[in-house]
């Protein structure tokens, strides 16, 4: 229960709250006042009818005294409520007279009967049909009579009835109000976090410099000031390592070029050595070439990390813009084919574009037995999406993320030699750079698809 009420949205428990909160209040002031106001009511009208069925039983007694023979008159002639009726008793004749021939002495409870004819007076509440009464018996022994009347508090009623659903129309109202005021303070309350998501999010996107504006307010103030104090430090430290590593990067470059024009001289004299300082030499030229290659990677990733590097559209056709790469890199007879409803024609960077081509070729090459094909379709959101296939035995989907990481290979490429462990990431930078994106796929027939998305490239 308690992981379920988790999953709801604050905004939405803060609503709920207010609602049952307002609810909850609205009930028990409705229940209160309806409480006072119908013991009010009640106690008024039998203060009313308690006074009146004495005074008409007054009537009655004072009649008797002289003119007990006319007792239909006299209960006729007491003054008796519009829709009530009066009984009398004469306790020596032992006779009843009604005053309505639809109500005898019967209507009333037995109990109340019993306790009057004893010689007490007494009250009591009942029922006729749909129609609710005061009893109230009353002895008259001076005259051996007893004197029975019946109130209708059907206005009373009513009126509890009103103030009822007034009440709980009332408590709906408030808890609509408690609602909507509930949703208006949630919305305001979430407002600088949706402010601080957006924020987080745009840093999250590379906008290192994003800070949150000022607050009156003393609490989101704090907010706002641990906010930006993290997102300086955040920035200051990624731009001391991206300075860092270019830094080093390039302070390698002059070395590794000594020591590569260096090797390529020995290189060159090869054949005066013997065999197996040859076979030392193709290994010292291999990582040569390999840690040269790692450093001219490392120092384009360290201009991407700074946003030196800018983006140059201009319109490209990709197949035979493909198809060039794809010979420049000894893939002189990979196919490069076109979705039938896609002119291959975009607005691109030609420099991003080939290297993105370049290193996916390349990995295809070293982990995935060689490029198969290269399709070129539209995208959604009038974009262009190529797509890379090899022969090689695919990438597990645990590890479909994490190759696109710096230093980072799956498990097919641990076992080989060659690659720095940085194309990939270079693919996903260069095509982050285009405001686009990389995953790789299954091949239903075997080997894996690396899919590059770049929106807005249609002409």
């Amino acid at each position: 229960m308690e992981r379920s009420i988790r999953r709801v949205r604050l905004r939405t428990r803060v609503t709920l709250l207010f609602v049952l909160v307002g609810l909850a209040t609205s009930v028990l002031l409705s229940t209160v006042s309806f409480l006072v106001a119908r013991n009010y009511l009640l106690d008024r009208r039998d203060d009313v009818v308690e006074r009146q069925a004495f005074n008409n039983a007054e009537y009655v007694r004072a009649r008797l005294m002289t003119r007990r023979s006319e007792a239909f008159e006299l209960i006729n002639g007491s003054r008796t409520e519009q829709g009530g009726f009066a009984v009398l008793h004469l306790g020596e004749e032992n006779l009843y007279y009604s005053q309505d021939l639809r109500y005898t002495q019967n209507a009333f409870p037995a109990e109340l009967r019993d306790d009057v004819l004893a010689g007490a007076s007494a009250y009591q509440r009942f029922s006729i049909g749909d129609d609710t009464y005061i009893g109230i018996g009353i002895a008259i022994p001076a005259a051996d009579a007893h004197y029975f009347e019946a109130f209708p508090v059907d206005d009373e009623q009513r009126a509890i009835t009103i103030i009822g659903s007034a009440l709980v129309a009332g408590t709906i109202i408030i808890g609509l109000i408690a609602g909507l005021v509930g949703w208006g303070v949630s919305r305001r309350l979430m407002r600088p976090l949706t402010r601080v998501a957006e924020a987080a999010g745009e840093i999250a996107e590379g906008g290192l410099d994003t800070r949150l504006e000022s607050e009156e307010d003393p609490d989101l103030a704090i907010l706002v000031s641990s906010f930006n104090e993290m997102a300086d430090a955040v920035q200051t430290r990624i731009e001391r390592e991206a300075r860092f590593a270019s830094d080093v990067s390039h302070e390698l470059r002059s070395p590794i070029t000594a020591l590569a024009a260096a090797v390529e001289v020995l290189d060159a004299r090869r054949a005066d050595l013997s065999e197996r300082t040859q076979q030392a030499l193709d290994v010292v030229v291999s990582q040569v070439r390999r840690f040269d290659q790692m450093v001219l990677d490392l120092l384009e990733l360290s201009r991407l990390d700074v946003g030196v590097a800018d983006i140059h559209r201009e319109e490209v056709d990709l197949v035979s813009f493909i198809a060039r790469i794809a010979q420049r890199y000894g893939n002189d007879h990979l196919a490069v084919l076109l979705a039938p409803d896609c002119d291959g024609v975009a607005n691109v960077d030609k420099r991003r574009l080939e290297r993105i081509v370049a290193n996916l070729l390349d990995n295809a090459r070293l982990h995935g037995g060689g490029a198969t094909s290269v399709i070129v379709e539209n995208g959604p959101r009038g974009g262009i999406r190529i797509s890379v296939e090899d022969a090689g035995p695919g990438v597990a989907p645990s590890e479909r993320a994490r190759i696109f990481e710096r230093f980072t290979r799956g498990s097919a490429g641990r076992t080989r030699i060659g690659g720095t462990g940085l194309g990939l990431a270079l693919v996903a930078e260069h095509a982050r750079a285009h405001g686009g994106q990389v995953w790789v796929d299954d091949v239903p027939d075997g080997g894996a698809r690396f899919v590059v998305e770049i929106p807005g490239a249609n002409r």
